[in-house]
């Protein structure tokens, strides 16, 4: 699709033309999002309009399944309450969503370790069994062996970067990770993609989970790597004990795929503002941090 400039002109001429009741609602631009560019809408929903290849698909995906799943978890979601159909003025479906309040966790971290109880909370409430139809991740809860190569060079590009000492420790995480038997329970509701910009936090806690464009069904492990990529230091043991679903196996995995998160956002906090939404250039220290609390001893990280 042509670049189309996402202004707020723009969305408020979609509000105006496509939910009218909507239109006395003041638009504020959101700074941040990925696969979308976000506004808030009045105090209580939020804009979501695509900007990638993949955004529309991800889209409708909330749109079908999300509402269903959000009475019953604990914590506030965006949940979709409009569709916006492609149009003339712009060839893509966005949707309207409620408002999450709180501070991106790039920003803003977790520091209460009771936030180990929530998030623990939270993906309990979100870790039922899906059914048949819900969507599968192509690289989401899936066997590990599936992530080695995508792993593998996310090392070698961050060790590429300058002094890495920890190469051989990520690595051996990792590898303890795939040799873990692989997940054969049923395919359990997943996020999908827990990381600290898709969680919002006040005062300290966590208080919104957000992005649910990567939501498939599968193996728990790739949620219950938030365990180290979000909680802070020694949190960890406090949220498996919080959670009790998660035998020795599942663990190490979650561990495993922490370990990859990290990789994944230092290089894109490396990357900074090129070539990306927005910029990502707080990713990399949270992505760094979180690799620390991976990589500390399995008793102090849980």
């Amino acid at each position: 699709m042509e670049s189309i400039e996402i202004d707020e002109n723009l969305v408020r001429s979609l509000v105006r033309e496509q939910h009218p009741d909507l239109a006395g609602l003041d638009v504020r631009e959101v700074i941040g999002g990925w696969d979308n560019q976000l506004w808030r809408l009045g105090d209580g929903l939020a804009v979501r309009m695509p900007r990638t290849e993949r955004a529309p698909s991800l889209l409708r995906k909330e749109h079908r399944w999300l509402p269903a799943l959000a009475p019953r978890l604990p914590l506030p979601v965006p949940t979709p309450v409009r569709l916006g159909e492609p149009s003339a003025r712009f060839p893509r479906p966005w949707t309207i969503a409620t408002w999450v309040p709180g501070e991106p966790a790039d920003r803003a971290p977790i520091s209460h370790a009771a936030a180990a109880d929530t998030l623990a909370g939270f993906l309990r409430a979100l870790h039922v069994q899906a059914p048949p139809d819900a969507p599968v991740g192509e690289d989401r809860g899936v066997p590990l062996e599936q992530l080695a190569d995508g792993f593998e060079q996310g090392l070698e590009e961050v060790a590429s970067g300058g002094d890495f000492a920890e190469l051989r420790r990520v690595r051996d995480i990792w590898e303890q990770a795939v040799a873990a038997p692989d997940w054969e329970g049923p395919p359990l509701w997943l996020h999908g993609d827990l990381h600290p910009a898709n969680v919002v936090v006040s005062d300290g806690t966590l208080t919104g989970v957000v992005d649910f464009g990567d939501m498939c069904a599968g193996d728990p492990a790739v949620d219950l790597a938030a365990a180290w990529v979000l909680l802070p230091a020694g949190a960890a043991a406090r949220f498996f004990a919080a959670y009790a679903q998660a035998d020795e196996p599942t663990i190490r995995r979650a561990r495993g795929l922490a370990a990859g998160k990290c990789l994944a956002l230092i290089l894109v906090g490396r990357a900074g503002d090129q070539n990306l939404p927005g910029g990502k250039p707080t990713w990399g220290p949270a992505g760094r941090a979180a690799l620390d609390r991976v990589l500390a001893p399995i008793g102090a990280a849980g």
